[in-house]
């Protein structure tokens, strides 16, 4: 992989939170979930800055599902909301914590995203769902001088494919490290790999590969 100098990369772990780990359960496990922060410790030495995003919800979220109204299905009325999950990432709780092995003093900046109990994003460079509310993200790393942004964390066809996907469309270069990241479904991570292809996104296997 040819990497500019170290000065315009920055390394980027994508919502690495117990919630997304069999760690929680009862939230929105992903397997394999929480044994990604080697790599993404290893992508982070390639790059001269750290970027980490966080679901950050409130117990008062609207799209909680309940016992009347079931996971997956649409909400009505709020453009910053599609469709209903279980309750995830509540800030306090354990599900909002980064995965172990990632030391929350390691980031030079951080997204807190979905933190409103009327919105739900999934990218990482935006509030909303229509891309328009900056979370700021973007706004730094060109602030920096940052040209491409490695990236990596949980899951793969869903924050992190829509956050590449924001970081190419504000014409960053973008590597998404395969070995940094879990999925949640076989077709649905090969759908979201095909997207990301097709925006140009490069892709490596491992950390390692970034040094060749």
């Amino acid at each position: 992989m040819q990497l500019p100098k170290k000065k315009y990369i920055a390394s980027f772990d994508i919502d690495a939170q117990n919630t997304f780990t069999p760690v929680c359960p009862d939230e929105l496990p992903v397997a394999e979930g929480d044994t990604i922060a080697p790599e993404l410790n290893a992508q982070a030495q390639f790059a001269s800055l750290r970027l980490a995003s966080r679901d950050a919800h409130s117990r008062c979220a609207l799209w909680i599902s309940d016992a009347e109204h079931a996971p997956l299905t649409p909400i009505s009325g709020y453009p910053d909301l599609d469709i209903r999950w279980p309750a995830h990432a509540i800030i306090g709780t354990k599900g909002f914590d980064f995965i172990e092995g990632l030391d929350e003093a390691a980031y030079d900046y951080q997204v807190f995203k979905g933190i409103e109990a009327d919105k739900h994003p999934y990218g990482a460079c935006y509030h909303d769902l229509k891309d328009t509310l900056s979370t700021g993200a973007i706004e730094y790393l060109r602030c920096h001088g940052i040209t491409t942004v490695i990236c990596g964390g949980l899951a793969t066809d869903y924050c992190v494919k829509n956050t590449v996907l924001q970081l190419k469309s504000a014409g960053f270069d973008v590597i998404l490290n395969k070995a940094a990241c879990r999925g949640i479904a076989p077709e649905t991570i090969a759908s979201a790999m095909q997207e990301m292809t097709a925006a140009g996104v490069k892709f490596v296997e491992c950390a390692k590969e970034l040094a060749e």
